[in-house]
């Protein structure tokens, strides 16, 4: 008599998987990257399967649509995981399509999403039902996702899908699988809703900001509840000290987007940080990072948040009133003068039209300089190019390329920070039309079309950018310098192009803010330069400061130029 043919152990849920996993060790949060999955979660997959993007995502969207108009939930939901699998499409394009899916019926989607999440066995059709989740979510699904977050390749999911829901929720478990730096003790209080220790974690998160990512404070303080954390100790001096550092890295500009509009308790940390300002100690850091929440709440993307009518206004004047003039001597204490001098002149009021700002980031990390550009007191950037930080004054400005004129041009007015052929650019049309210059045509990387579009009296305008051209209240030494070579160069070009060369970039490097650079190329020999793979000998001459006037000492480099072939003066990089 032959044996019993054994039949095959289901594949278990991967909701029901990772609730046994909890339950195994209630109230530990799971490891760094999430438990490993069961072997049955990924079927095997068929290299030889391999659509091309595009395709790939109209088949998902393609079977996700049927599956949703189709009859039986539980029928629809193990057709879903079987086609998906069938498909070899990665779990990474499942979600994401299943996320940008628009159902005509969203009832039978929530209801297909949730078979899928409770009770999917594959990470493709779990990654389906939380796709769809991030749009159709209710709280009653927050248990769901927030189990199936431990799991590893899943939690990804999870924390997007529980972002509308339950911010808290989600920034626990951003916290718990991505910053390498961020300590296991945090994440543990927090699970653990132990305010004391979090607060004891809390002071002791990154003492140096820049390990700071703005994604990483933003999670921190939906995580820790900083807000309320603050509030439970109104007489606590150390905690305000830590939420000023989290939310100065908050505002910082990232390269994936801009962290504080994201942030739902924006405007009351700020409020808080503001009113307990007094309580800070004078140290530089502390004054800096008040400059730089001043600054961007007067042109920078805090401007942009839900402020209640005159609030922006007081909490600005509170910041500005709590700096105080730097003890000591340097580039930093210069700058914390010299904004806040600025800030203060320029006052909390919105300016009606155009204004141009440019902001020089705290000089304690790499020293960013953007042009920002305002309309009727708001930022367009940070609504228009998130992702981009406005151009520099020197292509914006000191290259006149703000100027209006009757022919159409083109202008850029932000990038990214990697670079435009990398992640693209903003650009707009400038031209004048009668009394008016017209901002129009504009574009966003890919091609896409920005339909904003502005009108400025002609005379206002002119006067504004030609104020902006002429101020160099924000500049320090070195760049002033350059700026000043640059102007001379543009009006004397035969400096350069009687020697056989071109000019290329007058500035100063980000991690070398006191060296003034000047670039220059040479036509390769027996060519004009301009040729396709003929590009030009570069070479660049560095000039330190040296205490000097900039004036001085722009006058002594384009007297050299004058006298000497420039690549005598420069070496090669």
């Amino acid at each position: 008599m032959s044996a019993p043919h054994a039949r095959p152990t289901p594949a278990p849920a991967l909701y029901a998987y990772a609730r046994s996993l909890r339950d195994a060790a209630p109230g530990a949060p799971p490891p760094r990257g999430g438990h490993p999955l069961p072997a049955t979660a990924r079927p095997p997959y068929d290299r030889a399967v391999r659509l091309p993007y595009k395709q790939a995502r109209e088949t998902v969207t393609g079977l996700l649509r049927d599956r949703i108009a189709g009859p039986g939930t539980a029928r629809a939901a193990a057709g879903t995981e079987r086609g998906l699998a069938a498909t070899g499409v990665r779990d990474h394009l499942v979600f994401h399509t299943a996320a940008a899916l628009d159902p005509a019926d969203p009832a039978a989607a929530r209801a297909l999403a949730r078979r899928l999440v409770r009770d999917g066995t594959t990470v493709h059709g779990v990654a389906a039902g939380l796709g769809l989740l991030t749009r159709l979510g209710e709280p009653e699904d927050v248990p769901y996702l927030r189990a199936l977050g431990a799991l590893h390749d899943v939690f990804r999911y999870a924390v997007e899908a529980l972002d509308p829901l339950d911010r808290p929720a989600a920034a626990l478990l951003w916290l718990t699988h991505y910053p390498l730096n961020a300590p296991r003790g945090l994440v543990e209080a927090v699970a653990a809703r132990d305010h004391a220790a979090v607060r004891e974690q809390l002071l002791g998160l990154a003492p140096r900001d820049r390990l700071m990512e703005p994604a990483h404070a933003r999670r921190v303080a939906e995580a820790t509840g900083l807000v309320d954390l603050l509030g439970r100790a109104p007489e606590d001096t150390a905690l305000p000290a830590q939420a000023l550092r989290v939310l100065a890295r908050m505002v910082t500009q990232g390269d994936h987007g801009i962290e504080i509009l994201a942030y739902a308790d924006a405007t009351a940390l700020y409020g808080t940080v503001a009113e307990r300002a007094h309580l800070l100690s004078p140290a530089p850091g502390h004054q800096a990072r008040l400059v730089t929440l001043a600054q961007e709440l007067h042109s920078g993307a805090s401007r942009l948040l839900a402020w209640p009518p005159g609030r922006r206004e007081t909490v600005l004047a509170r910041l500005l009133e709590a700096v105080r003039e730097p003890a000591e001597a340097g580039r930093r204490a210069d700058w914390i003068r010299r904004t806040a001098r600025h800030l203060r002149a320029a006052g909390p009021a919105p300016a009606p039209g155009l204004r141009v700002e440019v902001a020089v980031a705290d000089p304690a990390g790499p020293t960013a300089v953007e042009t920002r550009i305002l309309v009727d007191g708001r930022p367009i950037l940070p609504v228009a190019f998130p992702q981009g930080r406005g151009d520099t004054p020197e292509e914006l400005l000191d290259a006149g390329a703000l100027r209006a004129a009757a022919e159409h041009r083109a202008v850029r007015l932000g990038v990214t920070s990697c670079a435009e052929a990398c992640c693209g650019a903003l650009y707009v049309t400038v031209r004048r039309e009668g009394r008016h210059v017209v901002w129009d045509g504009g574009r966003r990387p890919g091609g896409t079309a920005d339909p904003s579009a502005y009108r400025f009296d002609a005379d206002a305008y002119d006067a504004e950018i030609a104020r902006a051209e002429n101020d160099h209240s924000w500049t320090w030494p070195a760049r002033h310098t350059a700026r000043l070579i640059a102007a001379g160069l543009r009006d004397r070009p035969d400096l350069l192009t009687r020697w056989g060369l071109r000019r290329g970039w007058i500035s100063t490097y980000h991690d070398d803010p006191d060296t003034t650079v000047v670039t220059f190329t040479e036509r390769p020999a027996g060519g004009d330069g301009d040729a396709p793979g003929e590009p030009g000998r570069f070479h660049q001459w560095r000039l330190p400061d040296d205490g000097r006037p900039p004036a001085e000492r722009a006058a002594e480099a384009l007297r050299r130029m004058a006298e000497t072939d420039p690549r005598t003066l420069a070496r090669r990089p």
